[in-house]
């Protein structure tokens, strides 16, 4: 379950709010769906059986009048042999937000996500929810919140006296953690003007966690309730203006 201290957003989140009315995105969907289809050499009669969808609705997805669900998006991307990254990327990317630096690094165009989480059984639960939506971004997992630091600040060593590392693009945290709680990595974290812009989703087990309210005053970007699914994941990411397939702004995946 996902709630965020915001309105969701819809599908117009996938081209960027402030650059593109809904019916553009979807008219941007529409012709990546089609582009797509056309490279398989398969009418839309075709990818509608494969995708188990009518040939009405694909129809209407490829003209661009047809709010389509994340359910119908999973689909289709299956019956176009491709990722959810390459459909979207195909469709066009979203444009980084204007609230602050958001470090998005990887050479591949995918930004990495770092996971600190200290039961090995839900590491594991999220690490499948990203295979299964066949994403690639590399994510890494820490155990407790000291080795957490270690990896985002160097244990505190000055800039100049560590080795520079890329900073994670989205920060996955549970409040639970061993040696220094998620409370307290995460006031670190948004304290630092080096990693106050990392998008933040913090974990946990209820929605009604006394927690989060003093997660939101030091500035959480959202929850998600564990296990983490694709699903509720996906709905996030245009509000943290990271791209369905957490591509770096303007890059385009490989087929």
């Amino acid at each position: 379950m996902l709630r965020s201290w915001d309105k969701a957003w819809s599908l117009e989140g996938l081209g960027g709010k402030k650059n593109m009315r809904k019916h553009e995105v979807q008219e941007s969907f529409g012709q990546a769906v089609k582009r797509l289809r056309n490279r398989l050499g398969i009418s839309q009669e075709e990818l509608a059986g494969r995708a188990g969808l009518h040939r009405t609705y694909v129809s209407d997805v490829e003209r661009g009048s047809r709010n389509i669900s994340l359910a119908s998006i999973e689909k289709l991307a299956g019956a176009l042999e491709t990722s959810l990254a390459h459909l979207f990327a195909q469709a066009g990317g979203v444009p980084a937000g204007t609230g602050g630096n958001r470090p998005v690094p990887g050479s591949n165009g995918l930004v990495d996500v770092l996971l600190i989480e200290d039961d090995p059984r839900d590491v594991e639960m999220t690490l499948a929810a990203f295979r299964r939506a066949r994403l690639t971004n590399r994510i890494q997992a820490v155990r407790d919140g000291a080795a957490a630091m270690e990896l985002l600040f160097g244990g505190g060593r000055p800039a100049g006296h560590r080795r520079q590392k890329a900073l994670p693009g989205l920060i996955l945290l549970d409040l639970n953690l061993p040696k220094i709680d998620g409370i307290e990595v995460l006031r670190r974290v948004k304290a630092d003007e080096r990693t106050r812009g990392i998008p933040v989703v913090v974990l946990t087990v209820s929605q009604h966690s006394r927690d989060i309210i003093e997660c939101q005053t030091l500035g959480a970007d959202a929850y998600l309730v564990k296990p983490v699914e694709f699903q509720n994941f996906s709905r996030l990411t245009p509000k943290l203006s990271l791209h369905w397939a957490l591509l770096k702004p303007g890059i385009a995946a490989s087929p």
